[in-house]
């Protein structure tokens, strides 16, 4: 069993499971493969040589074309040849990684989840900066769409 702490403050840390360092740590790590406390120098299986180290799991690779996410076949295989299969696949679609844009005239923004409305004038998606049917020239605002009494409210 590893000691813990100082004097004054029996359980605040852990002493390193490192046979060579045994130094205290005030926030440890423990492993999840041999459940020992480590400092930030023996933090990672191969830091301390744990004999018990848990399996990565699946892992994936973010394609920078199209934003999807990969699949490694198998634990040792290089990035880049996985992201030469997955392009040569057929499935790397660079037009689905462009967000849509807000269709107000000179504006740029790109439309995420966070900064879009959706009009009920005239039912179109655009950025909160043009979010008022003066805003993004709104047709339904024209034909009476809107509810007048908003005065320039949201659609």
């Amino acid at each position: 069993m590893a000691r813990r702490g100082t004097e004054f403050f029996p359980d605040l840390g852990a002493h390193c499971d490192e046979a060579e360092c045994n130094q205290l740590d005030f926030l440890p790590f423990e492993c999840d493969g041999c459940g020992g406390s480590f400092c930030a120098a023996h933090r990672t299986y191969r830091d301390h040589g744990c004999a018990k180290a848990a399996d990565p799991g699946r892992t994936v690779v973010l394609c920078p074309d199209c934003g999807d996410s990969v699949e490694r076949a198998a634990p040792g295989q290089a990035e880049r040849d996985i992201l030469y299969a997955h392009a040569r696949s057929g499935r790397c679609d660079p037009a689905r990684k462009r967000k849509p844009q807000c269709p107000a005239p000179q504006c740029k923004e790109a439309l995420t989840l966070c900064n879009t409305t959706q009009c009920k004038g005239c039912d179109l998606k655009v950025c909160l900066k043009h979010r008022f049917p003066a805003d993004h020239d709104c047709a339904g605002a024209a034909a009476g769409g809107c509810n007048a009494a908003f005065h320039g409210a949201i659609c």
